[in-house]
C-alpha cells in the first residue's frame, strides 16, 4: 500500500488526501457539532437555572431579611423595651397593660408583612401576643419551637425552624419560624420572640422566579431534610443531593436518582441562613430529547458532503497546488521567525486574497509584538490593583456599629478616637492612588486598623508594632499588605481563643532584602496544608487574604518576593514576607 501510494503523482495524492480528510473531518465535525449542542444546551440549561434559583435565594433572603429587620424595629420600640424591664425584674403586675400597649406594634409587624401568620412574645412573665388571633392550649415549652431552642448547641440569637403546622394559635397553618432572643442590655433567660411565616407565601415567591416550567425547585437544610413540607420533591433523596453540593453556597452537578433517572441539579444557599439550600431539579433526557433529532439530520448532511467533497476535491486540487505550496513554503520561513517574507502573485483568486490577508497578518504581528512589549507592564500593574481591590473591608461595618453604639452610650472619646482613626485608615489606604508607600505609612496603616478592632472587640487581643529602625522606614512597600494578614489573625485565631490573642508585628533587614514578620498566639493553622491550599484557584478559596497577598506580591517583586508560614497551634502562627529593597522614596 505504502509503494501503490508513493508511484501516485502529486495530484492524486492531493485528491486521495483531500478525500480522506474531507471524510474525517466532516465526521469528526459532525460528531463534535452533536456533542457540543448536547454540551451547549446542558450549560445553558444548568445557567438558566442557576440564574433562576440565584434570582429565588435573593428574592427569599429579602424577604427573611425585611422580617428580621421588622422584628428588631419591634424589639427596639418603648413598649417592648417597658416589657423587658419588667420580665428581667422578674415582675407581672403589669401583665395586661403591656399586652395592651403590644397591640400596636404586634398590628404594625403585621401590617408591614403580609407573610406573617402569627407572632408571639413568649417569657417568664407571661406571653404577649395579637389578641386578635386566638391562642392555643398548648404550652410553649410542649411544642416543637421548644425542643428545637433545646436542641442548639452553643449559642444563638436567631433560630430558623422548617416548615410545621402551627402549634401556637389555632390557625394551624404550616409554617416556617423564626426564634429571636430580645434586644436588652442585659439577657433576659427564657424568652423569645416567634415569628410565623406562612409557608404559602414563600411558595409563591418560588414559583412566581421561575423562567422554565421544567425546572423543579425546593428547599432543603444541612440534614438533607425539606424546609417547605408542601413542595414536591421529584428525586425523594436529599440527603444525597446536600452531600453532593458539599458547603459551596451554589453550583451544579449531575444526580442519579434510584431509579436511574439523570437528573440536573443546581442549588444556591441562603443568605440568611446558610444552612438552608433552594436546590433545581431538571430530568437531563427531557432537555436532550431535541439532541437526538438532530443527529439524523447530520448524519444526513454528513452523507451529502463526503459525496460533495468527491466530486470537487478532483477539480479544486489542480488549482489550489501550485500557489498553495508557494504560500506553505512562506509559512515555513514565518515558522523560523523570518516575519520580513511576502506573497506575491500575479492572479486574483481565492488563494491570492488569502496571501494578501497572510501580509497583512504578518504586517500586523509585527504591530502587536510592539504593542505587547508596551502593554504588558500595564497590564501587571492592572492585575495587581485588581487584586487589590479584591481586599474586603467588611471590618467597616463592626466598626461603624461600633461607633454608633459608642455614640448611644455618650462615649464621646472613644466616637472621636475611633473616627479618626477611621478617617487615617482610609488616607493610607488610598495613598493618592499609588500602588507603592513607604514602610512607615504601611506601619501606620495597620496601626490604625488594629486600633479600630481592638475597639470593636474589647478584651480580644492587644498587639504590638515594634519599632523599625529609622533608615527602614523610607523604604518603598506594595501598599495594603499586612492589614489582611492581621485581619486574618484576628478573624480565624483569636474567635475562639480561651485566653487574650496577641499580635507583633515587625521590620528587619537583612541581605538587601526587607523582611515583615505577623505573629500571633491563636488557634493556629496547618500551615502545609495552606500552602497546597494557597495554589488552588481563587475561586475555591475560603478566605483570600494569604493568597491575595502573596499574588500581589508576586506580580509587582516577581519571584525575589516570597511569603513563608509557620504555626504552631496555641502556641505561635508566623507570616513572613521577604521583598526586595528599592530605591528610598523621599518624602
Amino acid at each position: 500500500m505504502k509503494h501503490f501510494f508513493r508511484k501516485m503523482s502529486l495530484k492524486q495524492r492531493l485528491w486521495v488526501s483531500f478525500v480522506l480528510l474531507t471524510v474525517v473531518c466532516i465526521s469528526a465535525t459532525g460528531t463534535y457539532v452533536s456533542v457540543f449542542f448536547s454540551h451547549e444546551m446542558e450549560l445553558q440549561a444548568t445557567k438558566t437555572s442557576q440564574d433562576t434559583l440565584n434570582r429565588t435565594a435573593q428574592v427569599l433572603d429579602e424577604r427573611l431579611r425585611n422580617i428580621v429587620v421588622l422584628v428588631s424595629t419591634l424589639m427596639m420600640g418603648e413598649p417592648f423595651q417597658q416589657t423587658m424591664k419588667d420580665v428581667q425584674g422578674d415582675s407581672g403586675n403589669n401583665y395586661f397593660y403591656h399586652l395592651s400597649q403590644m397591640q400596636t406594634a404586634f398590628a404594625q409587624l403585621m401590617v408591614a408583612d403580609q407573610s406573617i401568620d402569627t407572632v408571639l412574645l413568649h417569657t417568664p412573665i407571661g406571653e404577649f401576643y395579637p389578641t386578635e388571633n386566638s391562642r392555643s392550649g398548648r404550652a410553649f415549652e410542649d411544642t416543637l419551637l421548644y425542643d428545637k431552642i433545646n436542641t442548639v448547641n452553643g449559642p444563638w440569637n436567631m433560630l430558623w425552624v422548617p416548615g410545621h403546622d402551627e402549634e401556637l394559635f389555632r390557625r394551624g397553618n404550616p409554617v416556617i419560624s423564626l426564634i429571636i432572643k430580645p434586644l436588652f442590655e442585659n439577657p433576659v433567660a427564657s424568652t423569645y420572640v416567634i415569628v410565623n411565616i406562612r409557608e404559602e407565601y414563600l411558595e409563591k415567591l418560588i414559583m412566581s422566579n421561575r423562567s422554565e416550567t421544567s425546572i423543579n425547585q425546593l428547599i432543603i437544610d444541612r440534614k438533607g431534610q425539606g424546609v417547605l413540607s408542601s413542595i414536591n420533591n421529584p428525586v425523594n433523596d436529599n440527603s444525597r443531593i446536600y452531600e453532593q453540593s458539599g458547603d459551596d453556597s451554589k453550583g451544579n452537578f449531575e444526580y442519579r436518582n434510584a431509579s436511574g433517572e439523570l437528573f440536573l441539579v443546581n442549588y444556591a444557599a441562603l443568605g440568611m441562613n446558610p444552612d438552608w439550600a433552594i436546590v433545581g431539579y431538571q430530568s437531563k433526557s427531557e432537555l436532550l430529547r431535541p439532541i437526538s433529532r438532530m443527529r439524523w439530520t447530520i448524519l444526513t448532511i454528513m452523507g451529502a458532503c463526503v459525496l460533495l467533497a468527491l466530486i470537487m476535491s478532483s477539480m479544486l486540487s489542480e488549482l489550489l497546488l501550485k500557489p498553495l505550496f508557494k504560500l506553505r513554503n512562506l509559512m515555513m520561513k514565518v515558522e523560523r521567525n523570518k516575519l520580513d517574507v511576502r506573497f506575491e502573485s500575479a492572479f486574483e483568486d481565492e488563494i491570492s486574497q488569502v496571501g494578501h490577508k497572510f501580509n497583512r497578518m504578518l504586517e500586523q504581528i509585527q504591530e502587536l509584538l510592539e504593542e505587547v512589549k508596551v502593554s504588558e507592564q500595564a497590564k501587571r500593574k492592572s492585575e495587581i490593583k485588581a487584586l487589590q481591590a479584591q481586599i474586603d473591608p467588611h471590618f467597616l461595618y463592626n466598626t461603624l456599629n461600633t461607633i454608633y453604639w459608642k455614640s448611644e452610650m455618650e462615649e464621646s472619646q472613644a466616637v472621636g478616637e475611633m473616627i479618626v482613626s477611621l478617617s487615617l485608615l482610609f488616607r493610607l489606604g488610598l495613598n493618592n492612588g499609588k500602588e507603592i508607600t513607604t514602610l512607615r505609612q504601611e506601619l501606620e496603616h495597620v496601626e490604625q486598623y488594629l486600633k479600630l478592632q481592638a475597639m470593636c472587640y474589647p478584651d480580644l487581643f492587644r498587639y504590638e508594632i515594634k519599632p523599625a529602625e529609622d533608615s527602614l522606614l523610607a523604604y518603598p512597600v506594595l501598599k495594603i499588605v499586612l492589614q489582611p494578614l492581621v485581619e486574618n489573625s484576628i478573624l480565624h485565631g483569636f474567635q475562639e481563643l480561651p485566653h487574650q490573642g496577641r499580635i507583633v508585628i515587625e521590620a528587619i533587614e537583612a541581605d538587601g532584602l526587607l523582611t515583615l514578620i505577623v505573629t500571633d498566639n491563636g488557634t493556629g493553622m496547618d500551615a502545609a496544608q495552606v500552602e497546597r491550599l494557597l495554589n488552588h484557584p481563587p475561586d475555591k478559596l475560603d478566605s483570600y487574604a494569604l493568597a491575595n497577598v502573596r499574588s500581589r506580591l508576586k506580580l509587582y517583586y516577581g519571584e525575589k518576593a516570597a511569603m513563608e508560614l509557620y504555626s504552631e497551634p496555641g502556641v505561635a502562627t508566623t507570616v513572613k514576607l521577604t521583598i526586595p529593597i528599592h530605591e528610598v522614596i523621599h518624602e
